[in-house]
């Protein structure tokens, strides 16, 4: 549960609670008895599972357990891998150096953990002569083969309207 979903002392509205005191023990109690003793220990009553028969209830220190709430959050923030997806587009009558030079791109994006989008433009007459774009991908994967770089193929060239395109990933390193 969300630390902004928890109620605290007065806003908790029912009766009988079952209250879990800072130091793990654990009782059926009045509301009224349960926010007495939290106001002693100087700490707040924090309902943590409404949904129980009667609810529970803790005694503790609210403003460090939302701290350290957020402090977790942002910890795993910081651990997650953003994966951007990186587009290299090409023409079906590429020379082999632009299509080398292309490659070494793709490396360097898959390097990095990034997906990459390569994509073939046909323009006017080109689209009568689709394998020609498709033999291009492959040739790029087969490049790509020959520097062995770690990469799975996501989706296999296809057609979208006037454009080839296929999508590679790196592969996990474990």
């Amino acid at each position: 549960m969300a630390a902004k979903d928890l109620r605290l002392n007065q806003a908790i509205r029912v009766k009988e609670v079952r209250l879990i005191t800072d130091s793990g023990d654990q009782d059926v109690v009045s509301i009224e008895d349960a926010i007495a003793r939290a106001t002693q220990a100087g700490m707040d009553l924090v309902e943590i599972a409404p949904q129980a028969t009667p609810p529970v209830c803790k005694i503790m220190d609210y403003g460090k357990y939302k701290f350290e709430q957020e402090k977790r959050l942002k910890e795993s923030k910081k651990r997650q891998k953003l994966v951007k997806l990186k587009e290299i587009r090409m023409q079906p009558r590429i020379e082999k150096h632009d299509l080398a030079f292309k490659t070494k791109h793709i490396i360097e994006f898959l390097g990095e953990g990034n997906k990459v989008k390569v994509t073939i433009r046909f323009r006017g007459r080109e689209l009568a002569h689709t394998e020609l774009g498709k033999d291009v991908l492959i040739k790029a994967i087969d490049l790509l083969n020959d520097q062995e770089v770690g990469f799975n193929v996501d989706i296999p060239p296809k057609m979208e309207g006037r454009f080839m395109s296929m999508i590679l990933s790196p592969k996990n390193k474990k």
